[in-house]
């Protein structure tokens, strides 16, 4: 009952619990400005606009609507124009006698309206069609479309700017229209404004259009810089003008674009960063070519950061005399200003009173308070990119300690242990209690980012006691187990914190409770990481193959840096020091260029490389090593074949590098030796004879010397024989020239191919290959055959009058081969973490095969004699490229490779739209990407009907939109969609009309008389020219008769196969095309802004035309639309052994 009585008494400044919010008025009912605020007694509301003193209830034009705890005002205008004098910053005040809080500034802009625009240009030349859309908080999406709500055809030459505007690199006549409207779209509020169409007309150009080089239409100029901020997403932009269309290629000076947060759009008009990070920052370059010449702009992009907390004060209570220290700080890139304000009061404006100072980190120090202190204190932190405001209660308040615990407690403890005695107290200043024991204490814990910490408190009690109660705090503030988040989880005597973040960090207390007593103990919680990769890389002491290099270490992140490493170019480990040395001696090679990075390591990992340090170059010098593995493998007779290992281009210390081949006999040649030079291996020496020794040796040389003098070793030239290899080398003894008769010629070597794939029936029809050769010729290499095949091989004679009788067939088999890509691969997902494969087996195998080598990711998989596999466990948020290869014994085929992702399960559909007509309503939706399509219902009702409305059958989420039809016009209606019972959207629409027929026109008397009137004059005018054609009428069929043949009456010939005919042009323009008037084959919808995935496109295209304008069309439009996953196949045909060929391919 005191408790009660003391919460009740005690009374609470203003704090605001609903901030206003920066709103873009397209129509007068967008105009609405509310603030809620709690505090005791209720706050008192006044507002500010641009810093000056706004009453919105003075306003005739504002309605104000106030109640305990809020106030909104909204305006009573009919017109937009009215409007425009309200545009401006507004910030909220709450008040009461304990202090004023204020809210954030909201910004509040109105849209205006654009007149009709029309643009001439002449062929050839570029142009800008401005779509200008109007300033909003809210990122729009800009679609350029036609009277027939069909996207404008986007391409290299025709593309859309961040700014909205269409770009034209060069016009050509066909881009003549006056339809070209520019829609804008704002997902968050479900609205689209369609601007006025504008009128291009294109000149054509008296002569054929002069070629022109590239040139940047936007940006303009030749460097542009950015300063955007870290995390967000950055779009660089090149639009460019010339004829031909410019080719448009992105680089960074530098160093690499990264994969990773780096996208091309708009037909590489665009380099898109997601998530940009510090190491983003640097310069980047478009490049435009064609056939005129080159145009390049350079970016420079700095990253910076928009003010955030680091450290804010806590409202709290206080005792007259205390000291109050309130910590606020921040950081961000360029650094936050702190500046305070007192119930919105700034310092500066405020009587300076020697009891309060700030301090140089911002915090803010009141001395010996007193209850004139009670206020709310604001902390804002600001830099150019914006600012934060925190409002901060300190409440001075006097209140005598009281105990709360009973009195007359009988306490029971055991022999030798220590009594704790509880005592609950309130008061202000806080009454310090000290109790001191507790069994076993939490211990300290040092925890990575994103990992779980786990406390554990033990404690001993007496039974009789009962359960202790144990209650964790942090940083003395009292925890409870999460739900939401599961950020904290409470496990018997365990305290577990998940997915550990910097806020994390602090002191956690256990206090364990009894109704006797109390005792806590408390351990901190500190986050670790890898280290700060080290910076200032420093190059001392250079001598003739060493230098020393040093470095700055950099943060340890609260885990002592254990290991240092130094990279060279290539990133090659060249040693390891201590983390407490900060400077290395490395040995260098002869005739290289180095750069150096260092990577600190300490038991949390590696840090990133260090910046690269400044180039270093050594001089050259003589090589100190010769190549190693000298040998012969000599294969034709006659030959020595010298090979040895290549030396690394390390180890040529000098210009002009090759390598000193010298051979010589074992026996008979004394101690001369044969000498040439030669840059890579193998040297071979001819007319040496079979199979004799030789002494051989090679040395390195380069412009600054010789190695070192190498020791000979022992090879032999090749032997006599018969050559056979991987390819077919046949050896044959000539003829007798004077069985020739006549002028030899040479040998025909005549290779047949028996079959294909031996211990196999043949893929193909046998074919002879027929090689010549010269007459003095005696062996013949044959490449190119086929592996794992089977062949025969046959010589004859030849001379001017033909071919002598062939030799006896030779039969022979060639060796398995790996084999060719397999023919198909398509991937499918049956769940989340799911993905299951088909393929089929390659068209040529080359051999055996033995199963199959299935690479994903860093995982590999071989596979035995199947054709599908199912992978599970994967990651439902990433995106996977699988690499599968046929086996044979000879080894891994070609790789056929594709990429794709699991398919996720079903959710209703999102960005929900209902366009409205008298007796329907087009209700059109997005589906999620990646999900698979669920079934829902749209529920809808008049109010008087109550819950008693009517329920479409189930509608497909892949449909992208449904109409309502048989809806009684000017009646309220309510919407309801509902999936797996649940309703997840709501809607109340009005359908147009007044609800009453008008009597029509068409029933009318005199209506009817006139158009009898009409086909009674049609008729006799179809009598009269039947009489005239019946009596002999001329007609041109004469004349045509004996003008020229017609070209379908001449005699088709070869070469005018395919010609232009005038009479099928004619006879085509009377069939109007399927495609003209339909949605579903517009290329627009087939390929949104280069788009490949096509379901996904359309499906959007689809939802957006319809939003606009579309009330006619019902789902049938989009009937049998598949599932938006990435794995969705599209059109796919029946392969020869059945499995598909054809999928829808991420890359």
């Amino acid at each position: 009952c005191l408790t009660l009585v003391l919460v009740h008494a005690v009374k609470r400044p203003p704090v605001i619990t609903t901030q206003p919010e920066s709103v873009t008025v397209f129509s007068i009912e967008d105009l609405v400005m509310s603030c809620e605020a709690s505090g005791n007694p209720p706050p008192k509301f006044r507002w500010t606009k641009d810093g000056e003193e706004f009453d919105p209830g003075s306003d005739p034009e504002m309605k104000v609507t106030k109640d305990s705890g809020s106030f909104a005002f909204y305006t009573l205008s009919n017109t937009m124009d009215t409007l425009k004098q309200y545009q401006g910053k507004y910030v909220c005040y709450a008040s009461n006698e304990l202090g004023t809080a204020m809210s954030n500034e909201a910004v509040l802009i109105t849209d205006g309206t654009t007149a009709k625009v029309t643009e001439k240009a002449e062929e050839g030349n570029s142009i800008v069609l401005k779509c200008n859309p109007p300033q909003s908080s809210m990122e729009p999406i800009i679609h350029w479309m036609d009277w027939k709500l069909l996207h404008i055809q986007l391409s290299e030459r025709v593309v859309v700017g961040k700014d909205g505007s269409l770009y034209f690199a060069h016009l050509t006549t066909e881009d003549s229209r006056d339809d070209y409207t520019c829609n804008v779209q704002y997902l968050a509020t479900r609205t689209i404004l369609a601007k006025e169409p504008i009128t291009l007309t294109v000149n054509p150009s008296n002569s054929v259009p002069r070629n022109r080089r590239p040139h940047m239409m936007r940006p303009t100029g030749a460097h542009s810089t950015y300063h955007t901020l870290r995390g967000q997403t950055l779009e660089l932009e090149c639009i460019v003008q010339g004829l031909p269309t410019p080719k448009l290629l992105w680089v960074r000076k530098d160093g690499e674009l990264s994969e990773s947060r780096t996208t091309k759009e708009m037909f590489d008009r665009r380099l898109r960063f997601t998530n940009i990070s510090e190491t983003d920052g640097g310069e980047y370059q478009c490049i435009a070519e064609n056939s005129q010449g080159r145009a390049v702009h350079t970016y420079t992009v700095t990253v910076e950061a928009a003010p955030y907390w680091t450290k804010e004060p806590v409202s709290q209570l206080y005792a007259p005399g205390e000291t109050v220290r309130l910590d606020c700080q921040a950081d961000g890139i360029p650094t936050p200003t702190i500046s305070w304000t007192i119930n919105g009061i700034p310092l500066s404006e405020i009587d300076k009173d020697p009891r309060r100072r700030l301090t140089a980190s911002g915090s803010l120090i009141l001395e010996d308070v007193n209850f004139g202190d009670t206020a709310i204190y604001q902390c804002q932190a600001s830099n150019k990119h914006g600012a934060i405001l925190t409002n901060t209660n300190v409440y001075v308040i006097e209140l005598s300690p009281q105990i709360l615990t009973e009195d007359s407690n009988t306490y029971t403890f055991t022999e030798g242990q220590k009594a704790l005695l509880e005592c609950e107290t309130f008061g202000s200043p806080k009454p310090k209690v000290l109790w001191t024991v507790i069994l076993s204490p939490p211990q300290a814990q040092k925890v990575q980012p994103g990992n779980t910490a786990i406390f554990t408190c033990q404690a001993l009690s007496d039974p009789r006691l009962g359960v202790p109660l144990i209650q964790w705090r942090k940083n003395d503030q009292k925890l409870f187990e999460s739900h939401s988040d599961e950020k904290y989880t409470f496990e018997g005597e365990d305290l577990m914190v998940a997915n550990v973040g910097l806020d994390d960090e602090g002191v956690y207390t256990c206090q364990v409770i009894t109704k006797m007593d109390m005792a806590e103990a408390s351990a901190t919680l500190t986050l670790c990481d890898r280290p700060d990769p080290p910076s200032l890389l420093q190059i001392s002491n250079p001598k003739h193959l060493s230098i020393t290099l040093s470095w700055t270490p950099g943060d340890d992140h609260n885990s002592p840096v254990q290991d240092q490493d130094s990279k060279e170019k290539g990133w090659e480990e060249l040693t390891k020091v201590r983390g407490d040395v900060e400077r290395a001696t490395l040995p260098l090679w002869a005739y290289m260029s180095y750069r150096f990075r260092v990577i600190a390591i300490n038991e949390e990992g590696k840090s990133d490389p260090s910046k690269p340090s400044q180039i270093h170059i050594t001089p050259a010098q003589a090589p100190d090593s010769n190549p190693e593995d000298v040998r012969s493998e000599s294969e034709d007779p006659g030959t020595l074949l010298i090979t040895w290992q290549k030396m690394e281009q390390r180890q040529f210390g000098g210009p002009d590098f090759k390598y000193r081949v010298l051979w010589r006999r074992v026996v008979g040649s004394g101690p001369n030796w044969h000498m040439n030079y030669t840059t890579e291996p193998p040297f071979i020496v001819g007319d040496v004879g079979n199979f004799s020794a030789f002494d051989i040796k090679v040395q390195a040389v380069n412009e600054k010397g010789v190695g070192p003098e190498p020791d000979p070793v022992i090879g032999y030239s090749a032997e006599d024989g018969k050559i056979l290899s991987k390819v077919v080398l046949k050896q044959f003894s000539t003829i007798n020239k004077e069985t020739v008769r006549g002028h030899l010629l040479g040998y025909k070597v005549l290779l047949g191919s028996r079959s294909h794939h031996r211990h196999r029936r043949s893929l193909e029809s046998g074919s002879t290959t027929v090689v010549e050769t010269g007459p003095n010729e005696e062996r013949k290499v044959i490449s190119e055959l086929r592996p794992y095949s089977s062949y025969k091989l046959a010589v004859a004679v030849y001379n001017t009058k033909g071919e002598g009788p062939k030799s006896e067939p030779l039969p022979f088999d060639t060796n398995e081969g790996v084999p060719g890509r397999p023919m198909s691969l398509i991937l499918d997902s049956p769940s989340e973490t799911e993905i299951t494969l088909h393929w089929t087996p390659p068209d040529e195998p080359n051999g055996i095969l033995v199963g199959y080598l299935l690479q994903y990711q860093q995982s590999e998989h071989p596979l035995y004699f199947i054709t599908d596999l199912t992978l599970r466990n994967l990651d439902r948020h990433s995106h996977y490229r699988f690499y599968l290869r046929g086996r044979t014994d000879t080894g891994d085929g070609e790789p056929i490779t594709m990429r794709g992702a699991t398919t996720l399960d079903g959710a209703p559909p999102v960005n929900i739209s209902v366009s409205v007509g008298e007796n329907s309503a087009n209700v059109t939706w997005i589906a999620k990407k990646r999900h698979r399509s669920v079934d829902f219902q749209i529920q809808y009702f008049r109010k008087k009907e109550g819950s008693k409305g009517k329920k479409t059958e189930k509608v497909n989420s892949s449909q992208s939109s449904h109409q309502l039809q048989g809806l009684t016009p000017g009646t309220h209606y309510w919407l309801h969609f509902i999936y797996n019972n649940n309703t997840f959207y709501e809607v109340e629409i009005d359908t147009n009309g007044t609800g009453s027929v008008q009597p029509s026109f068409a029933t009318q008397g005199w209506f009817i008389g006139v158009v009898s009137a009409i086909v009674l004059l049609l008729l006799i005018l179809l009598i009269l020219c039947f009489i005239k054609r019946s009596k002999g009428g001329k007609y041109s069929v004469k004349d045509k008769e004996d003008g020229p043949m017609d070209s379908e009456a001449r005699p088709m010939k070869d070469e005018t196969f395919g010609e232009y005919s005038d009479l099928e042009e004619k006879r085509t323009a009377s069939q109007p095309s399927l495609c003209e008037e339909s949605k579903l084959c517009s290329q627009d919808n087939l390929d949104f802004n280069g788009s490949s995935a096509v379901t996904t496109e359309l499906n959007m295209d689809e939802s957006l035309a319809s939003q606009i304008s579309r009330p006619s069309e019902g789902p049938e439009a989009y009937h049998g639309l598949q599932d938006s996953s990435l794995l969705n196949p599209t059109n796919v045909p029946s392969a020869t052994n059945g499995m598909p060929n054809s999928v829808t391919i991420l890359d």
